[in-house]
């Protein structure tokens, strides 16, 4: 039987908006979120993050959660707008309330992970361009360097970045999240100052401020395949490939963008002076670990319509309530790819899980077997993985609490807790109590859920 070494690490993990609710409290301003999420249409049933989860005012019940959980680690992020609600004018109520966090974390015997940027840039920040004006990174660094001297020696590790590819791409090109521009040179533009401004913050924290403490950045990586091996597929897979995973790996593992995609965007892109000379030596300063987010593969045929020629083809894969295909052999797959290619860096896998249709029964249990057993088999590949020597370090279900899933507001639940967000009463599912197993036996071998 496979088992995890003494020193793997488990969590679980949220982020700032999906939870906290208290847009109004602790001297804190809105977010794009919050007003992306005020034009009718942008968000399912017009939902918001105002209140959430009100973990703003329950963070210490949540944390009891994770206790009890039995897990050794608990990522999450900071709202950028409750430390800076203003440009240049620094909360000390907001970075209060994180400090309270922290304490009551390490009080619980639970190592804080924290998250510096999950998406919720400052409306000010936005109204002075956001990520695609250059001095986005400046903005950046000074909310980075504020919560690396407040709280550095309390954390246990530091991510810069939580899925680039969403805050750029799918924000800026695509359109589905805040600020909702759909234009691929904004993309392109914001892409690149969001890991500027990794880079920077990561010379910041262990060069300028001398800190021993880890950091690194999270990626959402999604292995492509193809249902065909025709030249016209491998292009279909080559470009969404590079459009999903290689136009973040290859400037920070290898310090050059690549170049089949700086010729296919550039059709849309009237040059790339944005990138000046150091950049990409930047960008890929050494780290002390990677972070993935994996949630499924993607499958794409070739689109001679489409402009970068690939579309979503036909899976016969189970899939998550998301539509995603469950593919934990995909995983390892991936994870074979950037030991070859890209990295020896320990590895966390930062985030993993599935959304499925939750019912709540009168007494108060929640029978999530897909989730369960989606959960036991990427676990699984991770136990494998590690006993492989794949250096993989650590594995953060996602998530601690049903929340506010963005576009879908709360029609989607991605929790091992079920939250009622009428009462705002947390309840146990099925996936919660396996997952405490798991921990307490490190190893996914079948126990009866009590």
């Amino acid at each position: 039987m496979s088992k995890f070494s003494k020193d793997f690490v488990f969590g679980t993990a949220t982020s700032s908006y999906q939870i906290e609710g208290g847009y109004d409290q602790g001297g804190r301003s809105l977010s794009i979120w919050d007003t992306f999420s005020e034009t009718p249409g942008k968000v399912w049933n017009d939902d918001h993050g105002q209140v959430a989860c009100d973990h703003f005012n329950r963070y210490k019940e949540d944390i009891q959660l994770i206790k009890e959980l039995g897990v050794g680690s608990y990522r999450f992020s900071i709202a950028w707008p409750r430390i800076f609600p203003e440009q240049g004018v620094y909360n000390e109520e907001g970075m209060d309330f994180y400090r309270s966090i922290i304490q009551e974390l390490i009080k619980q015997g639970i190592k804080p992970v924290v998250t510096l940027y999950h998406w919720d840039l400052p409306m000010w920040a936005y109204n002075k361009g956001g990520w695609v004006n250059r001095e986005s990174v400046d903005w950046f660094l000074e909310f980075a360097e504020v919560c690396f001297r407040e709280l550095d020696p309390y954390v246990e590790s530091w991510i810069t970045h939580n899925e680039p590819w969403c805050a750029s791409f799918l924000s800026y090109h695509m359109g589905h999240h805040a600020p909702g521009h759909r234009n691929i040179e904004e993309g392109v533009k914001a892409a690149h100052h969001i890991l500027l401004s990794h880079g920077k913050a990561v010379e910041l924290l262990k060069k300028d401020l001398g800190s021993k403490t880890p950091i690194g950045i999270t990626l959402n990586l999604t292995p492509v395949y193809a249902p065909t091996t025709s030249t016209n597929d491998k292009i279909a897979i080559n470009n969404a490939d590079g459009y999903t995973n290689r136009w973040f790996l290859d400037p920070l593992f290898k310090g050059a963008y690549p170049m089949d995609m700086m010729n296919l965007f550039s059709s849309y892109i009237h040059d790339y002076s944005f990138i000046h000379e150091g950049d990409l030596a930047t960008i890929s300063v050494e780290c002390d670990f990677f972070g993935i987010n994996y949630y499924n593969r993607s499958l794409v045929e070739f689109a001679g319509s489409e402009k970068f020629l690939f579309t979503d083809a036909h899976s016969d894969y189970d899939k998550t309530g998301m539509g995603w295909d469950v593919s934990p052999q995909e995983f390892k797959e991936l994870i074979y790819r950037l030991r070859m290619e890209y990295t020896k860096l320990p590895i966390f896998i930062t985030e993993n899980g599935s959304a499925y249709d939750d019912v709540l029964e009168e007494d108060g249990s929640v029978h999530d077997k897909e989730r369960t057993a989606y959960m036991e088999k990427h676990i699984q590949a991770v136990c494998e993985l590690e006993n492989e020597g794949m250096n993989i370090a650590g594995y953060y279900l996602w998530s601690l609490l049903d929340n506010f899933e963005w576009a879908f507001g709360y029609e989607k639940r991605f929790g091992i807790f079920y939250v009622d967000f009428n009462t705002q009463q947390r309840y146990w599912k099925d996936s919660a109590k396996r997952y405490k197993e798991i921990v307490a036996n490190r190893s996914v071998q079948k126990q009866a859920v009590k």
